[in-house]
């Protein structure tokens, strides 16, 4: 199974920043879509960010806007999340997620998962 590999998670106190990276292995060959979702304990895992690899075109969860930037590195094929403001509802598992033919909005838009990093924000 393909795996995106992310770093960056930890913990930080409310109003701090966190970057998290993602490096998509090449031998995936070409994609369509990158994002960013993350699930909280008992609930459902939701898109928070993503970015159509063509035109760079790119999307926020309302509840991110302003605060968060979703960004790549094509040379280096690797994806960005740029996380400011962190509020502790921020707090969950965050995973990267690659796609085809698809926005990388929804969980059914993905083909490829990372394996999560937790970010944790305390107020």
């Amino acid at each position: 199974q393909v795996q995106l590999v992310e770093s960056g998670g930890g913990s930080v106190q409310a109003g701090g920043s966190l970057r998290l990276s993602c490096v998509a292995p090449r031998y995936i060959g070409s994609l369509d879509c990158m994002g960013w979702f993350r699930q909280a304990p008992g609930k459902e895992r939701e898109g928070v960010a993503s970015i159509l690899n063509g035109g760079g075109s790119t999307y926020y969860a309302d509840s991110v806007k302003g605060r968060f930037t979703i960004s790549q590195d094509n040379t280096k094929n690797t994806l960005y999340l740029q996380m400011n403001s962190l509020k502790p509802e921020d707090t969950a598992m965050y995973y990267c997620a690659a796609g085809r033919f698809r926005t990388c909005r929804v969980v059914s838009d993905i083909s490829y998962w990372g394996q999560g990093t937790q970010v944790t924000v305390s107020s």
